[in-house]
């Protein structure tokens, strides 16, 4: 019965590791085995609908309008969006947290520049200012991760400093300057691993936005250039054909939402594990 009523009370934590482990071996395996180039196309192989063997090739998801194996690219189009995904959340995590931490311990002029520089970041649409910056850069995969990165780091900024505001004021930290340690150190070896948890469960929490940005650029074709699929891209190209191949906008926008949902019940499962422990 216990047994019962845990598997009950994580059954959506399941549900999203399910749906995390298909996407992950979708965007592993199939670059890795699966056989078919995903930029070769044939034109007289376009448009064919999912299980069509052309010339003994059997196409799962069916082709493209320049007749490619859309099971291909759509395992390497999701490596390739949740690589930016990734790096991007790496890029704010480190950001926002360190720039988070240095205002809530130091206080003072740090404290005031870097959370006014939050208001303004928190007060401007993130599509648009993303949009903007990548069409006066130019779309590329580096660009995307480092926008990306910087615009999403005020969130984390916001939560780090809370948290920092709350530890400095321990009495654990008045023992370590004490004994004339200093404020870096402090910062790092004391101040971080507390707000690790918090920082893990709003990362998870955030991907979800990542990924719905990432393929929002890609399919206003400001992202990752074709032939290079990615999530968003492969949407873009299908939409012009979606009634005659619904496909090409179908299993893309399934991975969209699997990763999605994914991340969102595993965060809101963290969340709730860490109010039961603090309650």
């Amino acid at each position: 019965m216990t047994r019962f009523w845990n598997v009950r009370d994580n059954a959506d934590a399941i549900f999203a590791t399910f749906l995390l482990i298909a996407v992950l071996a979708l965007c592993v395996l199939v670059p890795l085995l699966w056989p078919i180039d995903p930029v070769r196309g044939t034109l007289t192989a376009t448009f064919k609908p999912p299980l069509s063997v052309i010339g003994g090739e059997l196409h799962p998801l069916g082709t493209d309008q320049l007749g490619r194996d859309l099971l291909a690219r759509l395992g390497l189009g999701t490596a390739i969006s949740l690589s930016i995904v990734l790096a991007a959340s790496v890029i704010s995590v480190v950001l926002g947290t360190t720039l988070g931490m240095i205002a809530g311990y130091y206080r003072g002029w740090f404290d005031i520049i870097i959370m006014r520089a939050v208001d303004v970041q928190l007060a401007i649409p993130f599509i648009l200012l993303i949009l903007l910056i990548v069409a006066v850069i130019g779309p590329s995969m580096g660009n995307l991760v480092v926008v990306l990165g910087v615009t999403g780091w005020a969130v984390f900024a916001r939560v780090a400093r809370a948290k920092t505001l709350e530890i400095r004021e321990l009495e654990y930290i008045d023992a370590s300057r004490s004994i004339g340690l200093s404020n870096m150190v402090i910062i790092f070896r004391h101040v971080l691993p507390n707000i690790v948890g918090p920082i893990t469960v709003l990362m998870t929490l955030d991907l979800p936005r990542l990924i719905i940005l990432e393929a929002s650029v890609g399919f206003l074709g400001l992202g990752v250039q074709p032939p290079t699929p990615t999530l968003g891209n492969l949407i873009g190209e299908g939409r012009s054909f979606i009634l005659l191949a619904n496909w090409l906008v179908l299993y893309p926008g399934l991975v969209i939402g699997a990763l999605v949902i994914g991340c969102n019940l595993i965060g809101d499962w963290l969340v709730r594990r860490a109010d039961s422990r603090n309650a």
